[in-house]
């Protein structure tokens, strides 16, 4: 079965925030959640770079090992999704997070805290597929319907990429040759491993 993974080539990211904004209206994020946001680096400096950055459901997440309720878990093509019907919002997965993809929804005047919310790689959640219940709670399940998630078939440079990780490690190894440089992609190590601790 398909590994499911996140890349985004900085060398080919404009910062339009077009994967933000597909996201928003693909799964009707609620106010003050953003699943996936744009960070510049480097900021007006010679050689800045922009990545887009959301969940990366990573091998050996770390939000599965400090949720106090394993609402956590991970589908069969490696998405990591959580459960919000047991979330307690606690937050111990925001602090655990490399990414700063769990993210508490901001309700009322003084914010009150709910549920955590993160990117669900367009794959909905626990509840049926199409139901009214998977759709309020996470957004719609692309993955279901046999697409990728909004946010990369939206990307107009093709700097996001998502899908079967050989494939999208194949693609950005070609990016890579083909440019001469840029082997190095952010978060990518963190999130899903070195090479050697893949082998041991």
């Amino acid at each position: 079965m398909a590994r499911m993974k996140f890349i985004c080539d900085a060398e080919r990211c404009i910062e339009c925030n077009g994967c933000v904004t597909a996201c928003k209206n693909e799964h009707e994020v609620p106010w003050g959640v953003n699943r996936r946001r744009v960070v510049t680096l480097n900021d007006g400096v010679p050689g800045e770079k922009s990545i887009s950055v959301a969940c990366m459901h990573c091998s050996d997440a770390p939000c599965m090992a400090v949720c106090p309720v394993n609402c956590f878990y991970r589908t069969d093509e490696g998405v990591v999704l959580h459960d919000k019907d047991v979330c307690i919002g606690c937050g111990y997965c925001s602090y655990a997070c490399p990414f700063g993809a769990p993210q508490f929804p901001s309700e009322g005047t003084f914010g009150v805290r709910g549920k955590m919310d993160k990117c669900t790689f367009c794959a909905g959640g626990p509840e049926e597929h199409g139901s009214e219940a998977e759709f309020e709670k996470y957004g719609r399940n692309r993955l279901a319907e046999g697409k990728l998630p909004a946010c990369a078939e939206m990307c107009s440079t093709k700097a996001l990429i998502a899908g079967d990780g050989d494939v999208v490690a194949d693609i950005f190894r070609t990016r890579v040759l083909r440019r001469g440089k840029g082997a190095e992609v952010w978060g990518w190590g963190t999130a899903y491993g070195t090479a050697q601790e893949k082998k041991s």
